[in-house]
């Protein structure tokens, strides 16, 4: 079984450069390094796919000791090519790593892809036998449910999940975008290992009810989009200038308000992360990671370069007049919401 651990790389891959810390990602054993990697944006929402840059860069992860690669059925839009992607990219090291993936769509109506939930017990066991195809693979490391599914109860999907890591087909349970409740309901069926919700210094609302919830349960925190989907990169534009299959073009945090004000407050970060000889991305980043030690955040690239930048940021610490700066320059988070109304996760 991996154990989530760094070890020598084998085959033709090179051994590890940088000594990434790890942590413990709730209380039944899952260790992983402090970043991640999400993959979502290698096959959808970012533009046209690039397979080999793509594939380099998972390589290039794990050459850097990153030991969690996050995918989800949702990532292929049902047709499993992300998941693909990934399970090519880690053949030759798949016992050395962490993969995690996602049920909990509905993709026959290619007019409601991203918005139908279907978490019934026997689509979560077709999508699971599905994933494992796809990765290539006879066990997934963390299986989450994408989104609550208001038609099935939690109790049911726990259920369903615990007799898959049963069975052997699934070694931890993980939710994404649950609330309080979910959450305790949830882990009173099975243990919740992880949770995967938007957090960064732009999307904030998990602090009021959410952490304070999987802190006291004893389950670890899995931030995606920990770059505000690009815009804590410094590397934006208006909205208008997006080509139609990147979703930051429809994203309120670009649109016209409220993207000057966002601009605004990545420059006021960026004047701070250049005082410290840092980017503004690994700023961001390194905040995440001081928020506590049980969290481990999963930036999306497809660049090598900005990858090494993004797992730089583990070996960042901010004192507490920089963390007191970064409150100033954002209490509450980002100007805009950060879905529309349509894919707003509904926390229950």
């Amino acid at each position: 079984m991996p154990s989530g651990l760094l070890v020598p790389s084998v085959g033709s891959m090179e051994q590890h450069t940088t000594d990434l810390p790890h942590r413990a990602l709730g209380g039944q054993g899952l260790v992983a390094g402090a970043i991640g990697l999400g993959t979502m944006g290698m096959t959808i929402a970012y533009g046209a796919p690039d397979e080999r840059s793509s594939i380099g860069t998972i390589r290039r992860a794990y050459e850097l000791g990153v030991t969690l690669f996050d995918t989800a059925e949702l990532y292929g839009l049902g047709t499993g090519s992300n998941e693909r992607l990934l399970g090519r990219a880690v053949k030759d090291f798949r016992d050395d790593v962490l993969l995690a993936t996602k049920f909990g769509y509905d993709f026959r109506d290619p007019s409601r892809i991203a918005i139908a939930l279907d978490s019934r017990p026997e689509h979560i066991r077709q999508v699971t036998d599905a994933s494992l195809r796809h990765l290539g693979t006879d066990h997934i490391d963390v299986l989450y449910q994408h989104r609550v599914d208001p038609n099935v109860p939690i109790e049911d999907v726990a259920g369903t999940v615990g007799e898959l890591i049963a069975e052997g087909k699934v070694r931890y349970f993980g939710l994404s975008e649950a609330g309080p409740d979910t959450i305790r309901r949830a882990h009173a069926v099975h243990p919740v290992s992880v949770l995967q919700t938007e957090y960064s210094v732009f999307e904030r609302a998990v602090e009021a009810d959410v952490l304070p919830v999987v802190r006291e349960l004893g389950i670890g925190f899995v931030p995606y989009s920990p770059l505000g989907r690009g815009f804590l990169t410094g590397a934006v534009k208006p909205a208008a200038e997006y080509p139609a299959d990147d979703m930051r073009g429809q994203d309120d945090r670009w649109q016209p308000g409220n993207y000057e004000k966002n601009v605004a407050a990545v420059h006021a970060l960026t004047a701070l992360a250049e005082g410290k000889g840092i980017s503004v991305a690994r700023l961001a980043l390194a905040w995440l990671l001081a928020q506590g030690d049980d969290i481990v955040p999963i930036p999306g690239t497809r660049s090598p370069q900005r990858l090494e930048e993004n797992v730089a940021a583990a070996q960042v610490t901010l004192t507490a007049a920089d963390l007191g700066r970064i409150k100033e320059i954002l209490p509450h988070g980002a100007a805009g919401s950060r879905y529309s109304d349509a894919m707003m996760p509904t926390w229950r």
